[in-house]
């Protein structure tokens, strides 16, 4: 005897809502992919970024510390580096040595200012990013939502982007993950290059699909970051300086073993004290040091638990690489000893890459990055002289209502990357759990 099943004579409120769901996805789909919205995307992307720029040349919420970084740190960098020499004694330095080309970029614009050339090659790097969000949601499984993400949620960190040179690295990230679908070794290229200038972008491979592509992307990224080092190298002198300087770094406040410092030293548990250093207030006192380990000994667990889930994954979707480059950023965001604000510009990078795609599994832990991004800006600059740097009971609940929103998304990002691809052998096709026999050789 056999059974069938049927379908319900009254569907369930379950049953409708998920078609009604979709219908309108599709909807906002169709509506946003219109001439109409593109001119709105535009116009919002342009008055928004203006927007930022006002708040970056005016003191509006302490803007003045913001673009210090350009105007002191960089072109200080600048000065050393149109010498041929890396500022490998200045302890800020930590980078890898293509940095240099970021802060020797605005030499692309010798009609303006060092601050200004720098800026705009910054808002430029934003509008690329945006476009070629845009363009991935123009696939066959493509969505809006990722052009959408980045479109407002920078905004949400006024002035910060603009004197920073993350939204650069960023941009690299995001084009190796939309290259690699189609193409693993451009994805790869542009990875090595990425990691050349600041490390982390090398995390995007984590994802690939084994075989060829996988072969394809590493071995491309391996020889593009090699040649790179090795012009670097040959330009500059100590390349590989920048690794001690950020070897030597401490417990920076916002970081996660910060705010459990901050937390303690507001109830007067822990009798340390903030000191700037390193280019960053870090804490100073009893415990840094073991916490400071503690932070190192999370990333390496967090890294064999990325290696154990590369193993034992066993389906890929088209957005598989997308979520595993935002889990593996968010791993070692979240278990560092420094948690900068402009970090969160490579997480939502990063979650807009995972929205660009309807098969993703990031979804929700997008929207919570967006949250954490808006707490981010209360932190800094906001609330940071009067409130974080003050350890007050408003600064200490933001930062550690921040992280604690962070390290829940990290560990619900693996979580979801976990169930989406690591099935049992009873749940996979047929035809994948049957070992492969070879083929009879002719006589």
């Amino acid at each position: 005897m056999t059974t069938t099943s049927s379908p319900p004579a009254h569907p369930t409120a379950s049953a409708t809502a998920a078609p009604a769901t979709r219908d309108r996805r599709a909807s906002f789909e169709a509506a946003m992919r219109g001439r109409g919205a593109l001119v709105g995307i535009a116009g919002f992307w342009l008055a928004s970024r203006a927007a930022m720029l006002w708040m970056l040349v005016n003191d509006f919420f302490s803007s003045n510390v913001v673009r210090v970084e350009v105007t002191a740190t960089y072109h200080n960098w600048y000065n050393v580096l149109v010498h041929w020499t890396l500022p490998q004694h200045d302890i800020m330095w930590q980078y890898p040595p293509a940095a240099a080309a970021i802060f020797l970029s605005p030499d692309l614009l010798p009609f303006l200012t060092y601050f200004q050339a720098f800026v705009a090659l910054t808002v430029l790097c934003d509008g690329v990013v945006l476009l070629g969000l845009l363009r991935a949601a123009r696939r066959s499984d493509g969505s809006m939502a990722g052009a959408l993400v980045w479109l407002v949620t920078l905004p949400m960190m006024m002035a910060t982007p603009f004197a920073r040179y993350d939204i650069q690295v960023t941009l690299l990230a995001v084009f190796a993950l939309l290259a690699m679908r189609h193409r693993p070794r451009v994805g790869g290229v542009i990875a090595g290059i990425g990691a050349m200038v600041k490390v982390w972008p090398l995390l995007t491979l984590l994802g690939t699909p084994r075989g060829k592509s996988t072969r394809e992307a590493f071995v491309a990224a391996a020889l593009s970051g090699a040649a790179l080092l090795a012009v670097f190298a040959a330009l500059f002198k100590d390349t590989l300086g920048f690794l001690g300087n950020q070897g030597d770094r401490g417990v920076q406040v916002e970081s996660l073993g910060g705010s459990a410092l901050m937390a303690a030293r507001l109830v007067h548990l822990w009798p340390g004290k903030i000191n700037f250093q390193y280019g960053a207030f870090e804490y100073v006192g009893p415990y840094v040091s073991s916490i400071a380990r503690a932070s190192l000994g999370l990333t390496v667990i967090g890294f064999l638990l990325l290696l154990l889930w590369r193993v034992r994954a066993n389906r890929w979707s088209s957005a598989t690489p997308f979520d595993a480059a935002l889990c593996a950023i968010m791993v070692f965001t979240v278990t560092s000893r420094v948690i900068s604000p402009q970090y969160m510009i490579w997480l939502l990078g990063l979650a807009a890459v995972c929205l660009t795609s309807k098969n993703t599994t990031q979804r929700p832990v997008a929207w919570l990055l967006v949250t954490a991004n808006a707490l981010t800006t209360l932190i800094f600059p906001v609330c940071y002289g009067s409130d974080i740097l003050t350890n007050s009971t408003l600064g200490t609940i933001l930062l550690c209502a921040r992280n604690g929103l962070l390290l829940y998304a990290t560990i619900w990002s693996g979580v979801r990357l976990w169930k989406a691809t690591v099935l049992p052998k009873s749940a996979l096709p047929q035809q994948a759990r049957e070992p492969k026999v070879p083929a009879p050789q002719a006589a």
